[in-house]
């Protein structure tokens, strides 16, 4: 009777277990999908903001570019109506 006994016991524990355990896979799974999704969208919207910065700094280099040479012609022009 005892081992009968101890037999439903340990079967009770080992399934208690089981359910527990998948419990936790489960929530783990979910929260490594939450951290890995939050990654990769402060991932995403650092390379974006990168990107912004760098073709605005691209973009107003040129523009100084061409002001420039644009100012140097008009000097020279200047200079070869004197």
């Amino acid at each position: 009777m005892k081992s009968n006994i101890k037999s439903t016991a340990l079967c009770v524990i080992c399934v208690g277990l089981i359910t527990s355990c998948a419990e936790f896979k489960n929530s783990g799974k979910t929260l490594g999908h939450a951290a890995r999704d939050t990654s990769r969208a402060i991932g995403h919207a650092a390379r974006d903001t990168t990107k912004a910065i760098g073709h605005g700094t691209r973009d107003t280099v040129k523009a100084i570019g061409r002001d420039t040479k644009k100012a140097l012609d008009e000097l020279s022009e200047k200079d070869k109506d004197k």
